[in-house]
């Protein structure tokens, strides 16, 4: 009963910046935790970044901490991923999520939905 769909993916230079969104169709979000993921291939979906939809806290994968900022957009029902000092290490396709629990977030199994996946590409 949700849909999430991602934007924001590209090509760009080690370095730089990008922005990812996830627009949410459907059911409120008022209780639920959004994730984002990220897959390169021949890997295994890793965990990113959540937010509590209702504020209760925020959590990063230690591989990005100080890089990137989670965030929300109430009145777009749109989450934000911002991607600083981008590595080629963070080549993927990103993935969006949503979970009904507040525990467990940082593994894929707790997700109940999840968008389509853009490309984020950074170069050397």
């Amino acid at each position: 009963q949700v849909q999430l769909v991602e934007s924001g993916g590209g090509l760009v230079q080690a370095g730089e910046s990008l922005r990812l969104s996830c627009a949410a169709s459907g059911r409120t979000f008022s209780s639920y935790v959004m994730g984002w993921f990220r897959q390169a291939p021949r890997k295994e979906r890793e965990f990113v970044a959540a937010l509590s939809w209702n504020g209760r806290g925020i959590w990063y994968a230690d591989s990005v901490e100080g890089r990137f900022t989670i965030s929300r957009d109430i009145a777009r029902n749109t989450v934000y991923l911002q991607m600083n000092t981008l590595k080629p290490a963070d080549t993927a396709v990103y993935y969006c999520a949503a979970s009904h629990k507040d525990s467990g977030l940082g593994y894929s199994s707790s997700y109940d939905y999840w968008g389509q996946g853009t490309q984020v590409t950074v170069s050397s």
